[in-house]
């Protein structure tokens, strides 16, 4: 085990180097993942050489990025098992798939009284966009309570789902207490009341293998760079139901069949949501970071991902004063997010960093769950793949003397 996760940590530029004269350890990676050499590989190479618009033109290098364009959407149809590549849609990221689903069903399935149900522990962007759809059409977003462990409580779903509900929007796994939903169940549920539900995988498509025809949800997300990918990627799948009887959230080039100024013809999936030029070398290297991902032993990754978290939780009750967000039954990723009593999460952050490590500190932008937990700031570690159980324990053994300075 351990050798092959160093194996994968070799494949990691960014790992390599040191930070204040210190080895780096890379804790943040529920914020945005480091790249494996093959994605950097492609992005210099178009960067540099390989670079034209794609989808407009017949000279080589267009065509070469069309291929690559087009080739990175089948790989990520294949990788999240969507029935057809037309329900992949490339958005820059989970922030804009869910503005543009906000805006685009809501157009065509939300009016004045409806509600959207969405989940307590959501990141902002998945409340802010359902707020403003709301704001406009005069709805409104109803929360779905967690409990104290931070469980969504399932047994208020079947009431909290009513006539007027539109649709569900939950996150796959919470960026801030790294429990992973019962998303199944709650597409069943949903569905039983023929509501949609929409995913946000940010998190989840890192940690778990997804199937979206076998979960059956409408709609899931995720971002290129939480996935080792580049920053500004990422992909809407819509089941081809919903997406053909949306109408398109942005207006431009190669969204349209015909354009007059007697009206304008959309174009078929998934072009109707992919207006202007995208960020077609960007998108490449996503389509590479998801085959990096599918050359890996994924069942081997989901064993350790489940002993860095029984460690870690075991390593981190023993710290005096440590409140960790996010415990119990439920299946959790090796994310982990606590205060300290007496100690602002910010300092030890500020501290932890001019000892090499990189972590997180603040609202997670998730601010809804810290005012549950009357928090104002917490302290996050979130592993990756490519994390050894020897960084684990050295940033337990640094977390301690922060802890001791500061108090």
């Amino acid at each position: 085990m351990n050798n092959y996760i160093e194996q994968i940590r070799s494949h990691f530029p960014a790992l390599q180097q040191q930070i204040y004269g210190k080895p780096l350890v890379y804790l943040d990676n529920a914020a945005t993942a480091q790249k494996p050499q093959q994605v950097l590989a492609l992005l210099a190479e178009m960067d540099g050489m390989i670079n034209g618009n794609i989808h407009r033109s017949v000279h080589y290098l267009s065509t070469k990025c069309t291929e690559l364009y087009e080739n990175a959407r089948k790989s990520a149809c294949r990788f999240i098992g969507a029935a057809h590549e037309h329900e992949v849609i490339f958005t820059s990221g989970v922030t804009a798939g869910v503005n543009l689903t906000a805006f685009s069903f809501g157009e065509a399935f939300v009016k004045e009284g409806d509600v959207i149900l969405v989940g307590e522990s959501e990141h902002h962007s998945n409340i802010v966009p359902w707020q403003l759809l709301c704001a406009r059409k005069r709805a409104t977003v109803r929360m779905w309570p967690i409990d104290e462990q931070g469980k969504l409580r399932m047994d208020l779903l079947p009431e909290l789902l009513d006539e007027r509900v539109r649709l569900v929007a939950v996150s796959h796994i919470s960026n801030v207490l790294g429990l992973v939903n019962p998303i199944q169940e709650i597409v069943e549920v949903a569905h039983t009341y023929d509501i949609p539900v929409l995913i946000d995988g940010a998190q989840g498509v890192v940690h778990e293998k997804i199937n979206v025809c076998d979960l059956k949800c409408d709609f899931y997300l995720f971002s290129g760079h939480k996935l080792y990918g580049p920053t500004g990627t990422g992909i809407l799948y819509g089941r081809e139901r919903w997406l053909e009887k949306m109408p398109p959230w942005q207006g431009g080039g190669d969204m349209i069949t015909s354009v007059s100024f007697s009206g304008t013809t959309f174009a078929d999936l998934p072009l109707k949501f992919e207006a202007g030029t995208p960020n077609f070398i960007g998108q490449a290297g996503l389509g590479a970071a998801i085959e990096y991902m599918e050359s890996l032993e994924r069942d081997v990754l989901e064993v350790y991902s489940r002993m860095l978290v029984q460690t870690g939780m075991e390593l981190f009750q023993k710290i005096g004063g440590l409140r960790m967000y996010g415990v119990g039954d439920r299946e959790k990723i090796p994310l982990f997010s606590f205060s300290v009593a007496g100690v602002h999460a910010t300092d030890m952050a500020i501290l932890l960093d001019k000892m090499g490590f990189a972590v997180r500190s603040g609202q997670m932008c998730a601010e809804p769950v810290l005012v549950k937990y009357g928090q104002t700031s917490l302290l996050r570690a979130s592993f990756a793949m490519y994390n050894t159980q020897e960084e684990l324990h050295q940033f337990v053994e640094a977390l301690h003397k922060v802890i001791s300075m500061l108090r």
